[in-house]
């Protein structure tokens, strides 16, 4: 096979070597992590050390992490107006969201439709903070809101200001859910430092495996009355059923190598990065990179150039050899408008973007690689090929 190039990291990232090697060993154990004998002992034993490993990538307790089957799934146990605190166990009465989350999260949870509230963004791709205190503070009774605000864009990489609104919604009496899903392991990711009541984590995000992610709560005090899944009292009655032993150890590996890497790594892709939006704008310099000036993910760029359909771009790359997607690879394949874009009041004929998505094993090659790509497809669009809109 050709030689190909892969930039679809915010997709979904080759497991770590240390990932694998857990899995590895994990697979050979035996035993039900919920039995009381050796067996079951030792299986329990991988859960909890890989337990720890992941609430050290955000600064948590390895009491507060919860294990799901991934990241939607995380973020569905977290959207739920049945949220108790010590302090307060009336539900939630409201869900806030910014324009720009996952679909994962845009789809509210267990929130009923008229409980939710989009906050929008400014031009940039940042939470606009004035119209959050301005949605808190809405409602003339007293509320008790819940905030779901990404760490990080998954289309334009662009950091949100999560301590800055946190401090809103907890002046308000509100509690804050931070999917941090394409932030960890590439910026720092402290709970604390955030302000976040809950955390969303997902594996194959980080160099684990797919089908494991997490819920983290910043203490005990947080409860769910009513889990999303019931049956056997799992992870602290909170996700009933019989541990992914085996992907939850690589997740653990795969979250302490990525948090002990992450500075170096993070250097690199950002370095990588520039180089590519550099060469980019040489070749065509009227392409636009959304959320440039704004802080961004070190590994991501999101740009659209007028008269080239996302989807043309995307097949175009890839039989250049050349991995990258059109947005968010959330929808079964299927390619539509950014709401991202639109959240953004992006120009229609930019919405059709394409993103691309560095990695820690991601070389100058490949870049180079995706350079001569896209001045091939470029120069196609020029001369008035098949290529354009």
């Amino acid at each position: 096979m050709a030689a190909r190039s892969y930039f679809d990291w915010n997709a979904t990232t080759p497991m770590r070597p240390q990932a694998q090697a857990a899995l590895t060993s994990a697979l050979a154990v035996l035993g039900n992590p919920s039995s009381v004998h050796a067996e079951g002992r030792a299986a329990r034993q991988v859960v909890e050390r890989a337990r720890e490993e992941v609430a050290a990538l955000v600064g948590a307790r390895p009491a507060n992490v919860i294990f799901t089957s991934g990241g939607t799934e995380a973020n569905m146990l977290a959207l739920t107006p049945a949220i108790e605190i010590a302090a307060e166990k009336e539900p939630r009465d409201r869900l806030l969201m910014s324009a720009i989350e996952h679909s994962s999260v845009r789809s509210g949870g267990r929130f009923p439709s008229r409980l939710i509230e989009e906050v929008p963004v400014t031009r940039d791709g940042r939470v606009d903070l004035a119209k959050l205190a301005q949605a808190v503070a809405g409602p003339s009774r007293p509320s008790r809101p819940l905030l779901s605000l990404m760490l990080a864009n998954n289309e334009t990489g662009v950091v949100q200001p999560v301590a800055e609104a946190a401090a809103i919604v907890h002046a308000a009496g509100g509690l804050v859910h931070v999917d941090a899903i394409q932030g960890a392991g590439r910026m720092a990711c402290d709970m604390g430092v955030l302000g976040a009541d809950l955390l969303t984590l997902s594996a194959h995000k980080i160099g684990g495996p797919m089908g494991v992610g997490a819920l983290v709560r910043c203490d005990e005090g947080i409860h769910w009355p009513e889990p999303l899944i019931r049956g056997g009292g799992q992870e602290r009655g909170l996700r009933a059923g019989t541990e992914n032993v085996a992907g939850i150890a690589a997740f653990g590996a795969a979250a302490s190598a990525a948090g002990r890497n992450r500075a170096a790594e993070a250097a690199r892709m950002r370095r990588l990065r520039d180089t590519l939006e550099s060469g980019l704008k040489t070749i065509t310099p009227e392409a636009v990179i959304f959320g440039e000036t704004a802080e961004r993910l070190p590994n991501t760029t999101l740009f659209a150039l007028v008269g080239i359909k996302a989807e043309t771009a995307v097949i175009a790359f890839d039989l250049e050899g050349v991995a990258v997607s059109s947005g968010a690879a959330c929808s079964s394949g299927k390619v539509a408008p950014s709401h991202v874009l639109a959240a953004m009041e992006v120009s229609p004929a930019l919405r059709g973007a394409v993103r691309v998505s560095l990695g820690w094993t991601t070389s100058e090659v490949d870049v180079e690689r995706f350079l001569t790509a896209w001045r091939k497809l470029a120069g196609a669009l020029s001369r008035g090929r098949s290529v354009a809109a």
